[in-house]
């Protein structure tokens, strides 16, 4: 009960500090008009923006000026109401009520299609409020400051536990496991941060080193924002572990996942950012499984932990192989004691590298990048898994011999100078589509930079576009690697993750 006390007085401390778990109270704001302190949208494609010049406070009333970078929208809907646009040459613009310091939804109505389709937002309107620094939504955009371990020389020894063996691994580096009598696993991560998994019924051992944090068996509404993981968890049957997710309904690609999600097996609890800490408590969740993300967000991690949540952050995306990274399989099934099953998955999806291991590399230069909002390139670094995706397939990766780009991140903002001198001859183009908004033709990567149309790839037509799905399918990049060795070799048919513009 002291326990539980505890954990609702700091949650009681979160939900009182702004920007973390409920919505933080609105300020008094005098009568007048005002240029919010910051603006934030998400959803829709990514096509359109939005905007928000002015906020109007009359009467205890708050309205908002939002304006689209689209003249297509007739109307925003805003708790059920639909409000007219004012239609400029090339923007729609709306006065809607609003509120400030917590986040909106509203529905804009475009006609940009065959028909009038309906796309929702999230805004966020910040007054009296520093707004938090931007991140790009790149799961793989984690803190270049890393302090990497020889996991060889990891420490096995744990107080009252005997060790027994430690799982075989064929290409992933950056996680081990460690078994132990009664049921008792350690699971040690490249960062240094170390998890024993307690078997149902047992007890975690006294004098654990503090910094050993502890997942308990039977795994039961586990909290998901890292989304690479969520394939794997299904890999293994194992999405009956996970009640709370960081990604709403319509983010997620995975079918299992999208489907538990419609049922209400599966709850939205906020994004890693800004998880809904009373659903998390109400649910009991134990675990929180995040991406490097969270390592923007470190007050987050410290009330999560507070709360007696503890934080698995995964970092698979810091394997150089990319069937590493769909090694860390075997690491969640650890959790759930479904090692065997991971281990006949894994195996079927590592047959690529034999089918293709005596394939003669073609030697052409292949791109792997989308363009930011401010016109940078985000490029992998030299020896990331996407690069070796590429090499295994047959190309080459034009960043490989960059010593500029030999980052601790393994993705990488360059401007479009940069990327232009390097990639202005390179044989294919691959957009990652899976950050940015997919690409359906030619045109819309030159409405992205004229200077695209000088690149050899776009004037010989080998531009290719990923789909959404590629990063959450952390499970079969065996077919990826097949897809590019495909476009390399003009076999057309059959791809899975990668289409031609």
């Amino acid at each position: 009960m002291k326990q539980m006390i505890l954990r609702l007085l700091a949650l009681a401390l979160c939900l009182a500090l702004p920007g973390m778990g409920a919505l933080a109270e609105a300020p008094a704001i005098p009568e007048g008009e005002y240029a919010p302190d910051g603006f934030t949208f998400s959803g829709g494609t990514g096509k359109v923006t939005i905007s928000c010049p002015a906020i109007t406070v009359e009467n205890g009333a708050v309205t908002a000026t939002l304006v689209f970078s689209s003249p297509n929208y007739p109307t925003v809907t805003v708790d059920g109401v639909a409000y007219t646009a004012t239609h400029e040459e090339k923007n729609s613009v709306f006065v809607i009520p609003a509120k400030v310091n917590e986040d909106m939804t509203v529905v804009g109505t475009t006609t940009a299609m065959s028909q009038p389709h309906d796309i929702e937002y999230t805004i966020h309107i910040w007054m009296g409020q520093t707004p938090p620094e931007a991140v790009p939504e790149d799961e793989d955009d984690a803190p270049a400051e890393r302090v990497a371990v020889a996991l060889d020389d990891r420490e096995k020894e744990l107080p009252g536990l005997t060790w027994q063996s430690e799982m075989p691994l064929k290409y992933a580096h950056e996680f081990a496991v460690d078994y132990y009598e009664g049921g008792y696993k350690l699971l040690t991560i490249g960062d240094g941060n170390r998890y024993l998994v307690v078997p149902e019924g047992g007890d975690a051992p006294g004098g654990l080193d503090g910094g050993v944090k502890i997942i308990r068996q039977p795994l039961k509404n586990v909290y998901l924002a890292a989304t690479a993981a969520m394939a794997l968890f299904d890999a293994v049957d194992g999405l009956d572990a996970i009640t709370l997710s960081g990604t709403q309904a319509d983010g997620w690609y995975i079918e299992n996942a999208a489907a538990a999600m419609e049922r209400g097996d599966m709850l939205y609890a906020g994004k890693y950012s800004a998880p809904d800490y009373e659903l998390l408590m109400g649910m009991g969740c134990p675990l929180a499984i995040e991406s490097t993300m969270i390592l923007h967000t470190p007050k987050v991690q410290e009330m999560l932990e507070q709360l007696g949540v503890t934080v698995f952050i995964e970092h698979s995306s810091y394997e150089s192989h990319p069937l590493g990274r769909t090694e860390w399989v075997k690491l969640y099934a650890a959790m759930l004691n479904r090692e065997e099953q991971a281990a006949a998955f894994f195996d079927d999806q590592a047959k690529v590298i034999d089918e293709l291991k005596d394939f003669t590399n073609t030697e052409k230069k292949v791109a792997f990048f989308y363009v930011s909002t401010d016109g940078s390139v985000v490029v992998r670094g030299a020896g990331d898994y996407v690069a070796g995706m590429i090499e295994l397939a047959g190309g080459r990766y034009i960043f490989n011999d960059t010593a500029a780009l030999d980052s601790a991140r393994a993705a990488v903002t360059i401007s479009m100078e940069d990327f232009y001198a390097a990639a202005v001859d390179a044989d294919y183009l691959i957009y990652n589509a899976s950050i940015d908004a997919p690409l359906n033709s030619l045109e819309d990567l030159l409405a992205k930079s004229a200077l695209f149309a000088d690149f050899k790839a776009v004037k010989e037509g080998n531009v290719w576009s990923t789909d959404k799905y590629l990063y959450q399918a952390t499970d079969i990049v065996g077919e990826l690697i097949t897809d590019i060795n495909h476009m390399l070799t003009g076999q057309m048919e059959g791809m899975t993750f990668i289409h031609r513009l």
